[in-house]
């Protein structure tokens, strides 16, 4: 296509290696960032926790280095896995299971993507008064699960922005109007208990 003169950009994923012209989406380091910064704030400097992946897409392991970025700097936190949910929510619940029986002094998960919270009853098998959630993506039935104390915090992509902004910048790189930056970071939605009929409200 870019050989062609059709311009193209990237949005939810980015594909920096590609010939993309730019990227318009989260900055998934920094969005990895805020969701280990949410789960210290709530555990303290101190905790073992759990970190769930998909291995092998740019996006999830930026995110992932986001996260280990932060906790890195608690020494009182121990990650004691790390599991690659493989992208199949099915995986992931079956993952949640067996780790909440092999580790029963775990205070947190943090997931970097929304596997555990794509299904109802992937979390049930956690004691959410013992070990506290905090996953990306806010969508349904994200939210729900929060409100019945299922989960602690999310973190999300804001959605909402992304056919407009997509649409508009290619109708300006059209117009010859390059952007500022190749990189255009939307910034990141944070949901938890105190906000969270406000965004449902929105959604």
């Amino acid at each position: 296509a870019i050989a062609a003169g059709i311009p193209v950009i990237t949005w939810d994923a980015d594909a920096p290696t590609s010939k993309r012209m730019a990227y318009y989406g989260v900055d998934d380091f920094k969005g990895g960032q805020r969701l280990a910064t949410e789960a210290i704030a709530a555990l303290g400097t101190t905790g073992k926790v759990a970190l769930m992946t998909s291995l092998g897409s740019y996006n999830l392991q930026r995110r992932l280095d986001g996260v280990n970025d932060v906790l890195k700097q608690h020494p009182g936190i121990t990650i004691v896995e790390t599991f690659d949910g493989k992208e199949d929510i099915v995986r992931a619940g079956e993952i949640i299971a067996t780790a909440t029986n092999r580790y029963p002094d775990l205070d947190a998960w943090i997931s970097v993507g929304g596997w555990p919270i794509m299904t109802r009853n992937a979390l049930e098998p956690v004691d959410s008064a013992r070990t506290r959630v905090f996953s990306f993506d806010t969508i349904p039935p994200a939210p729900e699960l929060l409100k019945a104390g299922k989960v602690h915090t999310l973190v999300g992509q804001k959605y909402f922005g992304w056919g407009a902004e997509a649409v508009r910048l290619l109708y300006e790189i059209n117009a010859g109007r390059m952007p500022a930056e190749k990189i255009i970071d939307s910034g990141v939605d944070v949901v938890n208990r105190a906000n969270v009929d406000a965004y449902l409200a929105e959604w």
